[in-house]
């Protein structure tokens, strides 16, 4: 490893866009939507971190394209008794380091995450349920849990391994140095200059079909009109989160290819359930402090909902590049329930439903968001503002940089706040757990839920799902749990987003439900 940027490399990333086919393939420079927070895989459950992640380092389980899962690390895995899964892990699979890839990785990772310091989003969600590690082989583990427990390679597909030659406890600041960032993915780790870009060079030793592109430069360019102009003046050969107002002149564009599908990412508001007494940011119509908080009562939350014209903010602000939502999941997705519907506009139930709980007059409420995170982030929250003036509620609405937002919603300071949520498994038990079950670190649940917000019937319902080992009558559980919970308004559903990618001429990239950009996948083409 050296945390030299080479002169080579430097040329390349500026000529990236002049690839004209794969013998010439060299440099692949991406445009990333957001910041990578830290190279340590285990550090921060965080979209933009995860779709980095991926270039350098590998699961035990991985998703395709559509969300299926396949083989990664491990070629194969199989229920041996009720409480025992079986692992056999890839042979010949070498670390950056030129270390071999062996089952003890993989006890070491499982045992490393939960003890990951300072974390502001645990990915213990996804290695609570083993309870005990057994190592048969260098290439055979078996991971028991303590009951039924049939999701285990699903949530295994969000745990990146790493060498257990790392030693004991290795810290973030360390990965971030450059020091113990070593993966077996198909790149490696060159520098990181945080907030600006990451380097990387292919890794030949990789198991897998050696990628066409020998280095990787990974920008990332948070505004949106800036990743649009650096694609089309041929600074970058890909940018993801196309912004939806350039859409109609890129695609008739002939030097851009666009790719582009439904997501797994929801875009809602989270509430504040956290405080019985004032919340921070909710007031009386005349700016009198309140004595409780009025989002602890459904029916205001089901009136912030009813205000929302979903559709107007889809064709309006989005431009057509999302579709409404009620649930976390796009139709199609495992466990989706088709009886969730998109909320509809109403804004006289609102109104009545405000009056109802003791608040006819309205109230004041300011409403947070970030302004380089999502497309369109600060639009949607001030399109949202101007929706709940109509029923009374003084809106004020305070969009920020990401880096600054996050770390507050996190410390549950904000009453109301826009967020989004990938459902990178695919499934629905992974918001039900992680956004929506009640924060319990020591259990690793709810390691996501920045609202607080607590039910114990949609735990006990989420832990049924968990012990059933039949697909089928898990599913039913899960869709029904999905219905019970947005029924209970947690959050406020707003819509799916299309996860849109442009290329330059001579690149194409197949679209991914999960919003990963991998460099892997993109190819260059005659």
């Amino acid at each position: 490893m050296t945390g030299i940027y080479r002169a080579s490399a430097r040329l390349g990333a500026v000529l990236a866009s002049l690839v004209c086919g794969p013998a010439m393939a060299q440099t692949l420079t991406i445009a990333s939507s957001a910041p990578v927070t830290s190279i340590d895989p285990h550090y921060h459950t965080l979209s933009p971190n995860e779709s980095f992640d991926g270039q350098m380092y590998e699961r035990l389980v991985d998703h395709d394209a559509h969300g299926k899962l396949i083989p990664s690390l491990a070629e194969s895995w199989s229920l041996k008794d009720d409480t025992t899964w079986e692992f056999k892990l890839r042979p010949g699979v070498k670390f950056h380091d030129g270390s071999n890839f062996t089952a003890e990785d993989v006890a070491y990772t499982i045992a490393r995450v939960p003890r990951v310091k300072n974390s502001p989003a645990s990915f213990s969600i996804y290695t609570q349920a083993v309870k005990s590690v057994e190592v048969v082989d260098p290439q055979t583990i078996r991971l028991h849990t303590d009951g039924v427990y049939p999701l285990l390679p699903i949530d295994l597909s969000q745990v990146f391994i790493i060498p257990h030659g790392l030693g004991a406890d290795p810290t973030t600041e360390d990965f971030n140095a450059g020091k113990n960032a070593i993966g077996t993915g198909p790149f490696r780790f060159v520098s990181y200059k945080p907030g600006d870009r990451i380097e990387l060079d292919r890794f030949d030793g990789y198991w897998g079909p050696k990628p066409q592109w020998e280095h990787v430069s990974y920008r990332m360019l948070s505004n949106d009109a800036s990743r649009t102009a650096a694609l089309l003046a041929g600074d970058v050969g890909i940018i993801e989160f196309v912004p939806p107002t350039d859409l109609p002149k890129l695609r008739t564009d002939p030097r851009v290819t666009l790719a582009e599908v439904i997501s797994n990412r929801s875009i809602f508001l989270w509430l504040d359930h956290s405080h019985e007494g004032p919340t921070p940011y909710v007031f009386g119509p005349n700016g009198e402090t309140l004595a409780k908080n009025p989002l602890k009562d459904r029916r205001v939350r089901l009136a912030l909902s009813l205000a929302i014209n979903r559709q107007a903010i889809v064709e309006r602000v989005m431009e057509g590049a999302a579709i409404p939502t009620g649930q976390y999941l796009p139709p199609g997705a495992a466990t989706y329930n088709p009886d969730i519907k998109p909320p509809p506009y109403d804004p006289a139930r609102a109104k009545a439903l405000l009056a109802e709980a003791g608040y006819p007059n309205g109230l004041r409420i300011t409403l947070h968001g970030p302004n380089d995170r999502y497309v369109n982030d600060a639009k949607i929250i001030q399109a949202v503002g101007q929706m709940w003036q109509r029923i009374g509620v003084q809106t004020t609405v305070e969009p920020s940089p990401w880096s600054a937002f996050v770390s507050r919603a996190g410390r549950q300071e904000l009453s109301a706040f826009l967020l989004g949520w990938g459902v990178s498994t695919g499934e629905g038990i992974n918001p039900l757990r992680a956004q929506l079950g009640t924060w319990d670190a020591a259990r690793g649940i709810g390691t996501a839920n920045r609202g607080r917000y607590s039910n114990p019937t949609l735990d006990a319902m989420v832990e049924q799902a968990l012990r059933t080992l039949d697909d089928g009558a898990r599913d039913k559980l899960v869709q029904q749990a999905m219905a019970l919970a947005m029924d209970d308004v947690p959050v406020i559903m707003l819509h799916l987003q299309k996860a849109i990618w442009a290329t330059r001429k001579g690149l194409v990239y197949e679209a991914r439900t999960d919003e990963e950009t991998r460099a892997v996948s993109v190819k260059a083409v005659p």
